[in-house]
């Protein structure tokens, strides 16, 4: 493959909201865009990381530096064929998972391009709208809380997801159940508890839930497999999920009885299918989870809900509940709790170079020699 150009775009966009979690608060989505330019043609992958160390240690600062150091200049040095090929380059380069995503999820959309296919066929899926679920942070009030969910739920989000933290569980819980008795619900500590917490996580199974997501820390498998046996409600991997190795291990634990994949998390869609494959073939059902990313990660998460095993409402939302303004045409829309990716080959969706061009703090581009 001839490689023309390859450009870096660091946006940040507010969000419409401050979001916050049991590990920090954020209210601006930083992205870096990544542009690929072969042959007259352009495909866009996102390196997604939150700033500060919200989700993870990758920033959008640590990340920036593994692409323009690293990545890209490898990329440019050997240019792969096939997107399989790629996967050999970016493993003798190194780098963060969430820049490996951003640089290998714009040959997917070339490739599908090239070929004349949508990325959701690329990667063996199905023409079939995503279910959206709606996720919700850590309010100051229950009241505000229910606000903002009664405001959402309009759009008909087919499933209600709320952070949790010690201190903010069962009395919010409560509320949301109350106020919304037959809608499949979850929780999500982001690694908020310990092992101690497990006879207060207990109560949790009272409100049936659909699943609680990464209650215990990244690398306690074997307290997620306690959990599970104290425990009618599934448990979910998230941060634990970063790789098939991680899988692999926890299956032999027991460690959980769902799987969430975040593209960004595991290093771009060749790996996210890998995850799904495995789980697939041991009976774990998976879906699809955002940090969140701007439009072009969201709608390549799209289309990789497509696939077989993915049997949950996926985290990725209309745009606007999010940004004050996304970066793709037309934005992402939830439609009676339904999400469509647009027709077309590749990611499908079109950038918004102007609303890039509006949130941009920095550029590079690089060039082969």
């Amino acid at each position: 493959m001839k490689i023309d150009r390859i450009v870096l775009t660091h946006v940040r966009v507010p969000l419409v909201e401050p979001f916050r979690i049991s590990s920090g608060e954020v209210t601006a989505k930083d992205g870096i865009i990544v542009a690929i330019e072969s042959d007259g043609l352009t495909g866009y992958g996102e390196a997604s990381p939150m700033a500060g160390s919200f989700y993870s240690s990758d920033t959008p600062e640590s990340v920036w530096n593994d692409l323009a150091i690293a990545l890209v200049p490898s990329v440019l040095r050997n240019p792969p064929t096939l997107v399989a090929e790629l996967q050999e380059i970016l493993n003798r380069a190194g780098g963060s998972p969430f820049a490996r995503a951003g640089i290998e999820t714009p040959f997917w959309d070339l490739e599908g391009q090239r070929m004349g296919k949508p990325l959701w066929e690329l990667l063996g899926g199905r023409n079939s709208p995503v279910e959206s679920g709606l996720a919700v942070g850590i309010y100051p009030t229950i009241d505000r809380m229910l606000g903002v969910i009664d405001r959402c739920m309009r759009e008909g989000y087919r499933r209600i997801k709320i952070k949790i933290q010690p201190g903010w569980d069962l009395v919010p819980l409560e509320a949301v159940r109350s106020r919304f008795p037959d809608i499949p619900l979850m929780v999500d500590a982001n690694c908020a508890y310990t092992q101690k917490d497990v006879p207060h996580l207990k109560h949790l199974d009272r409100f049936g839930l659909t699943m609680i997501e990464q209650p215990l820390p990244k690398n306690d498998l074997e307290g997620h497999a306690k959990l599970q046996k104290e425990i009618q409600t599934p448990v979910c991997l998230d941060e634990s999920a970063d790789d098939i190795q991680s899988i692999q291990q926890a299956i032999r634990f027991g460690a959980c009885r769902i799987v969430n994949i975040k593209i960004q998390r595991v290093g771009g869609l060749a790996n996210a299918k890998a995850i799904h494959d495995l789980c697939q073939a041991n009976n774990i059902p998976v879906w699809a989870g955002t940090m969140p990313e701007l439009g072009i990660g969201g709608v390549q998460t799209l289309h990789l809900a497509t696939l077989e095993n993915f049997r949950f409402p996926t985290d990725v939302e209309s745009s606007s509940r999010w940004f004050t303004e996304d970066i793709v045409e037309p934005p992402l829309q939830v439609t009676n709790g339904l999400l469509r990716v647009a027709p077309g080959p590749g990611n499908g969706h079109r950038v918004n170079a102007e609303a890039i061009r509006r949130w941009t703090i920095r550029e590079a581009e690089f060039t082969a020699g």
